[in-house]
């Protein structure tokens, strides 16, 4: 009797949610032909113009303003919510883009002006239209504008599916017209993955962005369309990584210059100008080349490269400059308008760590983290790149890694303070931490460079050996003393 009621109850209810569904779907739907009745409604009592875009023009060449706005269109949030959209891959492997299907129409809004777009079929040679429906009372003020705004969001578009390509300055030959070679650009790198400072890199961003979206005023304030970058730190910092990172968020071009390859300032000048408008223009070690003027390119000619009148010779580019430190650079290079924006990579503190922990071993969290912190906060550190490595040597291991890091960062911190004493040598106990704490062979990054684990354990016997010389020694110092 009990399971009778306890089914009859559950019937209830199901009843009652199956009921309380069908009349949220009635709404639903009933508000939706009321919607769609009102819209017809306030059609009636406006008087549109119809402007009709045809995908050919009358000697069958392609409208490119055709194609402009069918890629405008296709990248509307509203196209899914038309009756009928086709997905298609792009040009990328990992990309899927929508595509309004024919007779199909799609709303879009602009200034507060609701604007309809319907892809149509011509009579006679099976081309298609896109015909614009606009209010007339709105055309005068939006029409314009809008076609511009459609532009400006093409353009967009087209440099995210562009192909970044990698130019270097190649020695001149008569035979060849031009001085670059390119290649396609495939570093992996982004901004993203960059072990650095989130806060500098979150300005870099922001400022990039604001670049982007600044011709007009740039424009206005009669100054050109470009932004200069200074990227210093030591080496393995991960400056030209970040390089990689700027320009694949940018989508633009990188024009690499080889100094050494540049014969005077005449030649620096003439591949400025075969350079491309929306490119990344970059000179890597810049202290270098001033310190060893070891190009026949001129101080004056450097400086007229960075802000002169022949960098004026093209829009919407990005400088890109790179030293190992600032300090003895003559402030004349560093001024702005040659270095607007400076950004320093120092050597890996513990947020970068962490970062790179999470990037190559895929930990947020472990115990021995304090002890990398600690050790960081003494003062003893490495570049990302020497981090970076001794992770994937070990990346099968996450525990080993960290402890191949500690270990390095131990040594590296000894290494400095004995060089602070004018001694260069690691003592015994040092030699001994390496061999125990990290056990199996892996590299090993000290403050100058790799070392592997054989060389450790070779050098550790060197100290024992030398260790127990002096000892014999002692003692038979003591017995002749007796």
């Amino acid at each position: 009797m009990f399971l009778t009621r306890q089914i009859l109850v559950l019937g209830c209810s199901i009843v009652v949610v199956v009921c309380l569904v069908l009349r949220f779907l009635y709404r639903i739907s009933l508000l939706y032909v009321v919607t769609k009745w009102w819209r017809s409604v306030e059609d009636s009592f406006h008087v549109y113009q119809f402007y009709k875009i045809s995908q050919f023009n009358e000697y069958m060449q392609e409208n490119q303003l055709h194609r402009k706005v069918l890629a405008y269109l296709n990248s509307l949030a509203s196209v899914e919510d038309s009756d009928s959209v086709k997905l298609l891959s792009g040009n990328k492997s990992n990309e899927i883009s929508l595509v309004l299907d024919p007779n199909q129409t799609v709303t879009d809004t602009f200034l507060s002006a609701r604007l309809y777009w319907r892809n149509e079929k011509c009579d006679g040679d099976g081309s298609r239209a896109l015909v614009l429906k606009v209010r007339r009372s709105d055309k005068r003020r939006i029409l314009r504008p809008y076609l511009q705004h459609i532009h400006a969001v093409y353009d967009e578009i087209e440099q995210r599916r562009k192909e970044v390509r990698l130019y270097v300055n190649a020695e001149a030959e008569p035979e060849r017209n031009g001085r670059w070679r390119s290649v396609a650009f495939t570093h992996p790198a982004t901004i993203e993955t960059v072990a650095m400072d989130p806060d500098t890199k979150n300005k870099v961003k922001s400022d990039l962005e604001t670049f982007l979206k600044s011709k007009q005023y740039y424009h206005r304030v009669g100054r050109v369309w470009k932004r200069s970058y200074l990227l210093y730190g030591p080496s393995g910092t991960g400056k030209s990584s970040f390089v990689a990172g700027m320009a694949k968020f940018l989508c633009y071009d990188i024009y690499d210059i080889d100094l050494s390859r540049v014969s005077d300032d005449s030649d620096l000048k003439m591949l400025l100008l075969q350079t491309s408008n929306k490119s990344m223009i970059l000179i890597e070690n810049l202290d270098r080349h001033l310190a060893e003027k070891s190009t026949a390119v001129s101080f004056s000619g450097i400086l007229n490269f960075m802000d002169g009148i022949f960098s004026c010779c093209g829009d919407e580019r990005v400088m890109v400059f790179t030293m190992n430190g600032n300090d003895q650079i003559d402030p004349t290079v560093l001024r702005p308008g040659r270095i607007d924006v400076h950004v320093h990579f120092p050597l890996c503190d513990f947020a970068s760590f962490k970062s790179l922990a999470n990037n190559y071993l895929g930990l947020k969290e472990h115990k021995l983290f304090a002890q990398v912190e600690e050790i960081i906060q003494t003062g003893s550190t490495l570049s990302p790149a020497e981090i970076g490595e001794i992770m994937i040597s070990n990346r099968t291991s996450p525990s080993r890694a960290l402890k191949s890091v500690i270990s390095a960062l131990q040594i590296n911190g000894e290494r400095n303070r004995l060089s602070g004493q004018g001694s260069q040598r690691l003592t015994e106990s040092s030699a001994r931490r390496v061999v125990e704490e990290c056990g199996e062979p892996g590299s090993i990054f000290c403050g100058e460079g790799v070392n592997t684990m054989k060389e450790f354990k070779n050098f550790y016997g060197l100290l024992r050996m030398r260790s127990s010389r002096k000892s014999s020694s002692d003692l038979d110092a003591a017995e002749k003393e007796n």
